[in-house]
């Protein structure tokens, strides 16, 4: 008896072992996981950069950005396209954007995309600045709502079909997703 309780517990454990793992869950957690990995680099290299008194200049503003870029562009010097949004983080994103803009949510979204007058460039890169003569799009609040919430120093900005993940505080694409939204009419 005493033997048949333990093979049953054994096999009870066995097959919680290998139960299925959501996979939107477990992309979601990659992400935040790759998106907390940046955050601890960022603030290994943020004390070395000396914090701007307030200023009107846009000068010093854009100095003291590009300073905290070029520290965190050198630090991730092989940085590519894909290392926060993996090949599975990638599916899982296009999914929920998929569900947002066909969703009854869809038209206010393309509305709010339209209104923002879409931005275009010609190339996306990542560890490099965002130009600073290009408009930063806004993404649209209901479209935020079904992806990962971010830290404050990072945003998801919309540039053309692609969404990308920018570090606002240094002005630098950390990575980017394409084709992730339909292209807005």
């Amino acid at each position: 008896m005493i033997l048949h309780v333990t093979s049953i517990g054994l096999l009870a454990c066995s097959l919680y072992a290998q139960a299925p793992v959501n996979p939107g869950l477990a992309a979601v957690r990659q992400f935040e996981d790759r998106v907390a990995e940046y955050m601890s680099l960022r603030a290994k290299l943020k004390p070395e950069s000396k914090p701007l008194k307030p200023t009107p200049s846009t000068e010093k503003i854009l100095a003291h950005e590009h300073e905290l870029a070029k520290r965190i562009s050198a630090a991730r010097a092989d940085a590519l396209r894909g290392e926060i949004f993996t090949p599975e983080v990638a599916v899982e994103f296009r999914r929920l954007i998929a569900i947002t803009m066909h969703g009854p949510d869809a038209p206010a979204i393309r509305a709010s995309l339209i209104r923002a007058e879409p931005v275009w460039l010609k190339a996306l890169r990542v560890n490099h600045l965002y130009p600073h003569d290009v408009p930063l799009q806004s993404t649209p609040p209901s479209l935020l709502l079904h992806l990962p919430s971010l830290p404050r120093e990072l945003q998801y900005r919309v540039v053309g079909n692609a969404l990308v993940l920018l570090d606002v505080g240094a002005d630098l694409i950390v990575d980017y997703l394409p084709h992730a939204i339909d292209p807005v009419p």
